[in-house]
């Protein structure tokens, strides 16, 4: 399958989707744009999942964009150092206080907990009636094509009748430029001794000018 990339994409799982979706041209008030499926189907694709492509403001109730009764998943990769971890946690608590999202739970992909399945039950738990699962992944690759997708489609057989949907990556967001250029300025500030390290790098060291003195001949 090949689909052209526009600004947002998302693997959807709706019981109310038909086969004959699947190679139709779509608008919905110019916000779905179209979607573009060839005949050699790489992802597995049924009659209830789809991939289709739209832009900014597509899937919005109201301003708010997610209903009060939606669940969001921010899943990483995972990792074994706790720290790393722990940062998720802090980023969906940012989120939730800047968004206003009842339901939001972190989750991480592989080799820590609480997992994909954990994550989705929760918001079950707590009544969500569809999850949205928003992969904190910059670049869409094996784990948003492949990995992502079928956990949570095994997190989804546990709670029939919920439809849930796994939306695109990070990606080459206009936002990220300023993010990577925070980045660098802040890291300069503290080079030059106008700012501590930040959070991240706190204690390590790590936000240091480094210079590789040339090999004595």
């Amino acid at each position: 399958m090949s689909v052209e990339f526009l600004p947002s994409q998302s693997f959807i799982n709706l019981q109310s989707l038909s086969t004959s979706s699947r190679a139709r041209r779509v608008s919905t008030e110019g916000a779905l744009r179209y979607l573009r499926l060839s005949k050699s189907l790489q992802f597995k694709c049924t009659s209830q999942k789809l991939f289709f492509a739209m832009d900014q403001r597509t899937c919005h109730e109201g301003e708010s964009g997610i209903g009060q009764k939606d669940g969001v998943i921010i899943v990483d990769h995972g990792s074994r150092r706790k720290e790393s971890n722990l940062l998720l946690n802090e980023f969906v608590l940012m989120f939730k206080s800047k968004t206003g999202y009842s339901i939001v739970e972190p989750a991480h992909m592989e080799l820590a907990e609480p997992t994909i399945g954990d994550a989705f039950g929760s918001c079950v738990e707590q009544g969500a009636n569809r999850v949205i699962i928003s992969p904190f992944f910059l670049f869409p690759g094996r784990h948003w094509h492949q990995d992502i997708p079928s956990l949570a489609e095994a997190a989804a057989k546990e709670h029939p009748g919920i439809p849930y949907l796994v939306t695109a990556p990070l990606g080459l967001h206009q936002l990220l430029v300023d993010v990577v250029k925070d980045r660098i300025d802040y890291c300069l500030s503290h080079v030059d001794g106008e700012a501590d390290e930040c959070s991240v790098c706190a204690g390590t060291g790590r936000c240091q000018l480094k210079v590789k003195e040339p090999e004595a001949k």
